[in-house]
């Protein structure tokens, strides 16, 4: 089968496509799917830069996010049969296989059935940023209806969905965007209130926006400044959850104190990044979540390339230059 395989740390160039062996199946509850496409996500380059998980295990197959057809089973799986359109966050990290492939396995428990309104490469654009999204808002901000919800970068492959599930939530939103079509994005899918972070102030925005009181829940998806700021963006016993992870200095933890902020990160990786196994049954659950709400027309998914697998490094070369809108996905065939 043809493959992207990460050779060495380093540059696009690492990604060579190979030809290599169909996987076999590692065990009698796993499945082997034929892909269709594989999602690709900012995480993906960093691991390219940088393999910090696994980087003993390299040669590795990248990609986290995958879509395709059930193509063989285990002798004791139970959930699918061949022939089944499945989804599914699984592996690219560096220890299971990948989804920058034609094929690949995986254990029956981390695999969903994919929505039926959604083709397969819609499909694979949505695992990761999903469970991110649903993680960080549900689990960890506990996001409640009509409480007010910043949410930066909501244009993005996590901002957009993210948008999405605080409308659903019965939430007003606040966004930042940097240009006028990605404002047009966001306020389609439900934001209220739209903070163009080049021209500005986002804190005075959101202040402005709440009548000085600051919100109850920034969702920061970029990190740096940005997220040293929101701490004055978010209401007295507010919430700031991030998805990195930024130094702060004695002031800065001074002020979340006073203001007594409740601080929460998502890294939706670590239960595959540490073995957590009803950790990633219950991520699959939530994917399942997710499959119902886009079927139920609650929730969809923007894709702005797709591009053959033997462009992967092109997909690199995208996400690393900034301004994504929505997601990337590579397609097989």
């Amino acid at each position: 089968m043809k493959a992207i395989l990460a050779t060495a740390p380093g540059g696009t160039e690492v990604l060579q496509l190979r030809d290599i062996p169909i996987p076999e199946l590692p065990s009698p509850h796993h499945i082997r799917v034929k892909l269709a496409a594989a999602g690709v996500n900012p995480i993906d380059t960093k691991l390219r830069a940088k393999p910090i998980y696994f980087p003993d295990k390299l040669p590795a197959i990248l990609g986290c996010d995958g879509a395709g057809v059930v193509e063989a089973v285990g002798s004791s799986v139970m959930r699918f049969k061949i022939g089944d359109p499945v989804f599914f966050c699984n592996g690219g990290i560096g220890d299971e296989p990948g989804n920058y492939a034609e094929y690949t396995t995986l254990h029956e428990d981390y695999c969903a059935a994919k929505p039926s309104t959604l083709s397969l490469q819609e499909s694979a654009a949505l695992p990761l940023v999903f469970i991110t999204a649903w993680e960080s808002l549900v689990e960890r901000a506990n996001l409640q209806a009509r409480q007010t919800v910043l949410i930066h970068a909501a244009a993005g492959g996590v901002g957009h969905v993210a948008v999405q599930i605080a409308r659903n939530l019965g939430a007003r939103i606040a966004v930042t965007v940097g240009d006028d079509n990605k404002a047009e994005l966001a306020r389609g899918l439900g934001a209220e209130k739209i903070i163009n972070y080049k021209t500005q102030d986002f804190v005075q925005e959101t202040l402005n926006w709440t009548n000085g009181r600051g919100v109850d829940v920034v969702f920061d998806t970029v990190g740096g400044e940005t997220f040293l700021k929101s701490l004055n963006a978010a209401r007295v016993y507010g919430k700031v959850v991030s998805l990195l992870s930024t130094p702060m200095s004695l002031a800065d933890t001074q002020l979340a104190r006073l203001r007594n902020l409740t601080l929460g990160y998502d890294l939706m990786l670590t239960p595959q990044a540490m073995g957590l196994t009803d950790d990633r049954i219950h991520q699959r659950k939530i994917l399942e979540q997710g499959a119902a709400m886009v079927d139920a027309g609650k929730l969809k998914v923007h894709i702005s390339h797709r591009l053959p697998l033997e462009q992967a490094a092109e997909a690199h070369r995208l996400i690393e230059a900034g301004g994504m809108v929505g997601k990337i996905v590579l397609t097989m065939g």
